[in-house]
């Protein structure tokens, strides 16, 4: 693992289930070469784990915020993690 590798969970509330959101967050976390995870909550959030570098990040988490067509991103709270090894970015079900 590199050295410059962050790791960041984020919590996003809003109209973000039934919406896509899950797929377009693996979409923008592959298209930024991250790894890691997302998932939707029963409190009708969804939560992700995303690593990769610092910049790549920064980038993904702009996209996230804007969320797909359908949907409206009220809040997102991130917080740095630990970084884990990881080869792919998952939608976990």
């Amino acid at each position: 693992m590199s050295a410059r590798m962050a790791r960041e969970y984020a919590l996003i509330e809003g109209e973000v289930q039934g919406v896509g959101f899950r797929w377009f967050v693996r979409s923008c976390a592959t298209r930024f070469s991250l790894t890691g995870w997302v998932r939707n909550r029963c409190d009708g959030a969804v939560e992700l784990e995303a690593q990769g570098e610092p910049a790549a990040l920064e980038a993904f988490f702009e996209l996230v915020r804007e969320g797909p067509r359908f949907a409206e991103v009220r809040s997102l709270t991130r917080r740095r993690v630990d970084p884990e090894r990881g080869y792919h970015f998952e939608i976990i079900f």
